[in-house]
């Protein structure tokens, strides 16, 4: 905050007065020593009358300060001044009256008026802040005005004048001593205070000199001489005490409390020796004044050296008290705190040393910093500090450097450490550096990195970090690779049927049988979900060999507590150089992953631009399929099954097709897949059914010859209402029950086969008939025959396409027929495509064939006609 000038007295008056006064004084003086006016009389009214101009100014200024601060301290000064003029007045008046024992008066007179200028300059705002510091003050003034008049009574025959001169000439130089002490240490305001002071000076050497002309009978305008300074002093001391000091306290510093104006000391001893001195050698000896003055001065110098002795001894106490806090701060901090000079030799370290990095002072002091911290961080903290060095850090913060230092135990540790060049302090000089152990934050940070490129289930590596593996491999020259992307199936049906501890087991053992199958330098990643990655460098060949490793080795079950599962995969291969970046070869691998599951189950697929048209296609058939049999795109073709005995037709197979208008006929083999992926098999099926009875009703117009066969899958098998739906439309189109055979494929059994017994024996007792489609693909169709109500077997084609060279064919067939032929079922040899096959089935047994060698699927109206043509 700013300070205010002090401002003069307040009244217009008082201003012009500033300069009407001292003038009209010193005119009388003037006239005096025209003359005009007895010398003593002109020096009592004109210096008496500036007094009394002085007094009443000064006593404004201190009562208009107490006005406006509310208290007595603020106004001491003017107020000591202004009675220090008042008595300035009175003793120039004794000079006129000469009263009894005039000596005696004026030495008194010029001792209070010393008293006085020296208690209101001591008091003015800014002189001093404390008591304590007025008093010591005030003892450097006074042994300084002791020794002066002990010099000047040996050196000047003073010792012959009366003593009242000598009290004069003693008072006035103690005054003048102490005051001009006051004023050269003055803080606040010293224009002020020096105006004031040298005021007080003048008024104070001139009115001892008038008085000590008087006692030494001088009279006339000799003493009316002296007049004039006093007026003139007079007028600067209310000039400058008459000052107005801004509101506010001053805090007192350090430097007032404390050896304040200790090299003043000297003077007064050193003044005092050489007087003495040359007295003692000029003149002789010590007279009794002589002795009393030495003794007094060396009494003020001996008091004044006790008072700085107490200072420095609170000062020292101080200094003892905040190296204590010092030191428990540095002690007790986290940082340990090096001084380095410009070398870089370590001079001191902080006593958190040894309880933070175990280091005794023996081990570190006197060594270079650069020593102590690891050679392969050496060379970035030199280049840091010499860049401290250098002045790049002047006006920016410290220079912060990140190394590894060597504690007492030789472990190097993480430290971060803040240089700051304190070389421009001299109290300092030299480089202050403050270590920070930072191991624990840095391995949070490690361990923050680590977590976020790892899959906390697995402990395998995420998509972050495998995107962050394959991008360094790609920039790698010359680099080949793979990446393999690996989806499970049937790990939301373990989730939903033995709960997600179940499921998160799975998980762990997949990711712990991946990585059994890798090299060192592959990366196993989990993206999230189900869905798996690998990143080998191994090429083409080594790549799709570990892909089928980790199919089969993720096919065998898992023994968990309690219960064992078994989970399916299909697998995507791409390679690293066949993508523009990263994201892009990732994707390819997922599409050839996304083509191997809609072709099958543990399949492995490599990506190439085929992959991606197929993909595009399937989509586009995807959502498609829905409007379908809206728009009238779903079509039947009939495939006649023949009579092995007479080539005779007996009955019909219903084929579905739809016929896409851009991308042509879509067959079974691929329409069933994408009908399961969108759900809509249950309403193809119905469709499938409805269309194949309207038509086979037409044909025949009530003729019962012929029955019909129609495909159904097990999710419409196993609805609750399916034989309902069956008998209604069998109702609505007029067919008898026997005619129509519901196929169910063999390899479909195995998902629930006592639903699949239910839904048929229901069948059987509306009268429909059921067949086992592909009979001898499954694993396990023997144990199946016996509980399945089924009427007729349809043989897979595998059986009757082995050639003849190979005897384990034919006697599979002889088994299975003879088998069905026990249990009294119909035999079907489907896949008849040359006549050696025809005549393989017709020698093993079978009643019934189905081929290409027979006759080829045709639309409702040629199969119409085929039927007509082969009536009996």
């Amino acid at each position: 905050m700013a300070v205010q000038p002090p401002a003069r007295t307040g009244t217009r008056q008082h201003r012009v007065a500033f300069l009407v006064a001292p003038v009209a004084g010193g005119l009388v003086l003037l006239a005096a020593l025209a003359g005009l006016v007895p010398g003593r009389a002109a020096l009592a009214i004109g210096v008496g009358g500036v007094a009394l101009w002085a007094t009443v100014v000064l006593v404004d200024a201190a009562l208009a300060i107490h006005h406006r601060d509310g208290t007595f301290a603020a106004c001491r000064g003017a107020g000591f001044i202004g009675m220090a003029a008042l008595a300035t007045g009175a003793t120039a008046v004794l000079l006129y009256f000469e009263p009894p024992g005039l000596g005696v008066w004026l030495a008194v007179g010029v001792g209070v008026v010393a008293a006085l200028f020296v208690l209101g300059t001591m008091l003015l705002p800014g002189a001093a802040t404390s008591a304590a510091v007025r008093l010591r003050r005030a003892f450097d003034g006074l042994g300084l005005g002791i020794a002066l008049g002990f010099a000047a009574y040996l050196v000047r025959p003073l010792r012959d004048t009366p003593y009242a001169t000598l009290a004069c000439t003693l008072c006035a130089a103690t005054g003048v001593s102490i005051v001009t002490v006051i004023v050269l240490r003055a803080r606040l305001h010293r224009p002020a205070a020096l105006r004031c002071g040298a005021g007080a000076i003048i008024v104070l050497v001139a009115l001892s000199t008038a008085a000590d002309l008087a006692l030494w009978g001088f009279d006339g305008w000799i003493v009316a001489l002296f007049g004039l300074p006093i007026v003139a002093g007079l007028g600067l001391a209310a000039e400058g005490g008459a000052r107005r000091s801004p509101p506010g306290s001053i805090a007192p510093r350090e430097q007032d409390l404390y050896l304040s104006g200790y090299p003043l000391l000297a003077v007064p001893a050193g003044i005092g020796v050489l007087a003495a001195l040359y007295h003692l050698f000029a003149v002789g000896p010590f007279d009794q004044v002589a002795i009393v003055l030495g003794i007094s001065m060396v009494a003020v110098l001996t008091m004044r050296e006790l008072l700085v002795v107490s200072d420095i001894r609170r000062y020292t106490g101080q200094l003892r008290t905040k190296e204590a806090h010092f030191r428990s701060l540095v002690a007790g901090a986290t940082d340990l705190t090096l001084v380095l000079d410009d070398r870089l030799t370590v001079r001191w370290q902080s006593p958190a040393a040894a309880r933070l990095f175990g280091l005794a002072d023996s081990e570190v002091v006197g060594r270079t910093f650069i020593e102590l911290i690891h050679p392969d961080d050496a060379a970035s903290a030199q280049a840091g500090i010499e860049a401290l060095l250098a002045g790049e850090y002047d006006d920016g913060p410290p220079a912060l450097l990140n190394a590894r230092l060597r504690d007492g135990h030789g472990v190097w540790r993480d430290t971060e450490s803040t240089v700051a060049d304190q070389r421009s302090v001299p109290e300092v000089a030299a480089l202050v550096v403050h270590v920070r152990d930072v191991g624990e934050r840095r391995h949070l940070e490690r361990t923050l990195h680590r977590l976020s490129y790892t899959d906390q289930l697995t402990g395998l590596a995420n998509r972050r970090a495998l995107m962050r593996d394959l991008l360094a491999y790609r920039r790698r020259a010359g680099q080949q690779g793979t990446v393999l992307v690996i989806d499970l199936h049937g790990l939301a049906e373990i989730n939903d049927s033995r709960g997600r501890e179940t499921g998160d087991a799975v998980l762990i053992e997949v990711g712990r049988r991946i990585r059994s199958l890798l090299a060192e330098e592959d990366v196993a990643a989990r993206l999230g979900g189900d869905e798996f990655a690998v990143l080998t460098a191994d090429g083409a060949v080594l790549a799709y060999a570990l892909a089928t490793r980790i199919v089969t080795l993720l096919m065998e079950p898992y023994r968990l507590p309690g219960t064992i599962v078994e989970l399916h995969t299909s697998v995507g291969l791409a390679e690293l150089a066949g993508g523009r970046d990263s994201d892009e070869v990732l994707r390819h691998a997922d599409l050839a992953r996304s083509r191997a599951c809609q072709l099958g189950r543990d399949r492995v697929e490599w990506y190439d631009t085929d992959v991606e048209i197929q993909l595009h296609r399937r989509m586009d058939l995807e959502r498609e399929l829905l409007g379908a049999v809206e728009r009238g795109e779903l079509d039947l073709v009939f495939q006649p099954v023949v009579s092995l005995r007479d080539e005779q037709p007996v009955g019909v197979e219903a084929l579905l097709r739809w016929r896409h208008p851009k991308l042509g006929t879509i067959l079974p083999a691929e329409l069933l897949p994408i009908a399961r992926a969108v759900g809509c098999t249950a309403e193809l099926g119905e469709w499938v059914l409805d269309a194949a009875c309207r038509h086979l009703s037409g044909w025949t117009g009530g003729n019962s010859e012929y029955w019909l066969s129609v495909n159904v899958a097990p999710r419409e098998l196993l609805t609750a209402r399916f034989p309902e739906r069956v008998a209604e439309i069998l109702d609505r189109h007029e067919l008898e029950p026997e005619r129509l055979v519901v196929e169910v494929q063999e390899t479909w059994v195995a998902e629930d086969v006592p639903a699949i017994v239910a839904s048929l024996a229901g069948l059987r007792k509306l009268g429909v008939r059921a067949a086992l489609d592909d009979f001898g693909a499954g694993q396990a169709s023997l144990s199946h025959l016996r509980r399945l109500p089924v009427d007729m077997l349809k043989l897979d084609q595998a059986l009757v396409n082995t050639p003849v060279e190979q005897p384990v064919g034919p006697a599979v067939i002889d088994v299975v027929v003879s088998l069905g032929r026990r249990l009294g079922l119909e035999i079907v040899a489907k896949g008849l495509e040359s006549a050696e096959q025809i005549e393989r089935a017709r020698r093993a047994g079978c009643l019934y064939g189905q081929g290409f060698a027979l006759a080829r699927p045709a639309p409702a109206e040629r199969m119409e006609a085929y039927l007509d043509t082969h009536r009996l």
